[in-house]
């Protein structure tokens, strides 16, 4: 790739993260061989299971969901592994976006707020918020993911629900992405966060009626289940993939809350899991 005989410079991928464009290192340390395209295969219950990377060279490469493997990188994308300098939120989004330059979505979203990223901003939180669920649903990219969705998290709630429901968004992604991290204690102080404004309401009276409509929403969820099969039967895979991340969305609504009646937070965990996979599968 470097037209020299150094050691490539390789990054960590998830299976599920591999895509066409990437230089894929062999089981046994192989020279890095393009991939050209990928499939993702079922188990017989309908979970994603392997993913099938078709190389340049005709050959395949199958590869365990959940599983890592190493892809080679440019300096570009090498610089993915610095942190960023000045620690600005412009620069925090060219760094996440810089590990990823095939994406035509994350190099859009990094010119809109490359200029400055206003939190006053509704239609700049919603970039963040899909500047980091992109990292997470399409790349795989949890440490980026992270790193975006803390350009929001100590943002208080004030009352202005069109904003709020982006950092909300982003809180609960964080959180998730922390508990999956293995750091407890940070996936918890987000949650709370998230759920200020639960409590924003001062008027006792609607402040029980909201308590009891919220307690509603988190028993009997919406999880788009009509819309999923409907995209689904309709082979509508760009359909079937945005109703899927809505849903993902909404399961980690609930997470964040710590669960409810009907879905406990290990059945959340293992539903978020779940729908990740489905998304990338499609």
């Amino acid at each position: 790739m470097t037209g020299d005989h150094s050691p490539p410079r390789v990054r960590r991928v998830s299976a599920e993260a591999v895509a066409a464009g990437h230089h894929i290192i062999g089981p046994a340390g192989t020279e890095p061989t393009k991939v050209v395209e990928t499939d993702i295969e079922t188990d017989d219950f309908g979970t994603p299971a392997v993913v099938v990377a078709t190389l340049d060279s005709g050959a395949t490469l199958r590869i365990a969901t959940g599983s890592q493997v190493q892809v080679a990188v440019d300096g570009r994308e090498a610089s993915g592994s610095i942190p960023a300098q000045d620690g600005t939120p412009e620069a925090v989004i060219a760094h996440a976006v810089s590990v990823h330059p095939e994406s035509v979505q994350l190099q859009a979203i990094a010119e809109r707020l490359g200029r400055g990223v206003n939190v006053k901003s509704g239609a700049h939180l919603q970039d963040v918020h899909d500047l980091a669920l992109s990292l997470l649903v399409d790349f795989a990219d949890t440490a980026n993911a992270l790193r975006v969705c803390d350009l929001l998290t100590q943002l208080p709630y004030d009352g202005n629900f069109g904003r709020w429901k982006w950092i909300e968004g982003v809180l609960a992604l964080a959180s998730y992405l922390a508990y999956d991290g293995g750091d407890i204690t940070r996936a918890a102080a987000y949650s709370v966060s998230l759920r200020t404004a639960d409590d924003g309401e001062t008027d006792p009276l609607k402040a029980k009626l909201a308590a009891a409509v919220r307690q509603r929403q988190l028993n009997d969820p919406n999880l788009y289940d009509p819309e999923i099969s409907r995209a689904a039967a309709a082979a509508d895979a760009a359909a079937e993939k945005d109703w899927r991340v809505v849903r993902l969305t909404a399961l980690l609504y609930l997470r964040s809350h710590g669960g409810s009646e009907t879905l406990a937070t290990e059945e959340l965990n293992r539903r978020i899991h779940n729908e990740l996979l489905a998304i990338r599968a499609v």
